[in-house]
This record gives C-alpha cells, sequence and structure tokens, in this order.
C-alpha cells in the first residue's frame, strides 16, 4: 500500500447503489421472464444498501416467496451484480413481502427469547440465521431495550440475547 491509501472498504454512494439496483432489476426481469412470472420492480436504497422488491397481484410469487428461495435468489442477483459492477454487493431482494414476514417471524422468536428471561433464564439463544436476518434480531433487541450478540461461525452463527 503506498502513502495516502486505506484498507478500509469504501463507502457506496447513492448513486453506485441505484446502479446496483438497476442492474438487479435487469437480471430479476429476465429470471422473472424465463419463469414466465409477472411482477412489478421497485428500487430503493435503504440503510446502504440496495433493494429491490418484486410484487405481483394473486399468488404469481408464490413459487419465488420463500425464505430459501429468496435468499438463493438474492445471492445469485448479488453475484450478476458484481460480474456487472465488478463490486461486490450487499443488495437486498424482497419478493411477494418476504423480507416483512420474516422480519414478523423474527419478532416472534425475540419475544419467545424475552419470556425465557422473564421467566429467571440469563440468556436465550436463537437458532442460527443469516447475517441480514441477525442484523433484524439484533435491531429487534435493541429496541425493546435488550442486548444481543452473535456467537459461532459459518452456518451456525446464532444470536444470544441477555438483559443489558
Amino acid at each position: 500500500m503506498s502513502a495516502g491509501e486505506t484498507s478500509a472498504p469504501v463507502e457506496s454512494t447513492v448513486e453506485q447503489l441505484e446502479n446496483e439496483g438497476d442492474v438487479a432489476a435487469d437480471f430479476i426481469e429476465e429470471l422473472l421472464d424465463i419463469a414466465d412470472i409477472d411482477g412489478d420492480l421497485t428500487l430503493d436504497v435503504r440503510q446502504g444498501r440496495a433493494y429491490v422488491s418484486v410484487e405481483a397481484e394473486g399468488d404469481g410469487l408464490s413459487l419465488l416467496s420463500a425464505p430459501d428461495t429468496v435468499q438463493a435468489l438474492q445471492e445469485l442477483t448479488r453475484l450478476a451484480v458484481q460480474s456487472s459492477t465488478g463490486q461486490f454487493s450487499r443488495l437486498i431482494l424482497d419478493i411477494g413481502g418476504s423480507r416483512d414476514a420474516r422480519r414478523r417471524q423474527l419478532e416472534k422468536l425475540v419475544d419467545a427469547a424475552v419470556a425465557k428471561l422473564d421467566e429467571g433464564a440469563s440468556q436465550a439463544s436463537l437458532p442460527a440465521m443469516s447475517s441480514y436476518e441477525r442484523k433484524l434480531v439484533h435491531d429487534i433487541v435493541s429496541e425493546r431495550g435488550l442486548g444481543s450478540e452473535s456467537y459461532g461461525e459459518g452456518a451456525d452463527r446464532h444470536t444470544v440475547i441477555t438483559r443489558r
């Protein structure tokens, strides 16, 4: 490294994130066309990430909105964005409101963990989940005035909730 260079990651600008969203939308539109599925795409920038949402009338997206499928499509979309831009992407893909539904599920998991703490447990562990889901859990836990930390490696990484 020469003088003046740093190894810190470069923050994405809104323009870069909007470009990621555009590339992702093109990729998702092609996938939807191949699968003969109608969907309306919405692009946004939220909390330093490109956010692509796919909505449709009726149950046209039901085949794609299962959490594991959304996660897999998100990873494929991130790879397509990275291939096009040359930059790692942290974009979020939401299909048919699946992210909001998952947040509600995570809130219920946190509520159950809080109940264990209320019953006298010193901590409560949640199941392993993706980094995005752990981030949501940390936010939910913080909103409830509790503490949380992630433990473990790789696919076993999980969140433990404690009283502060």
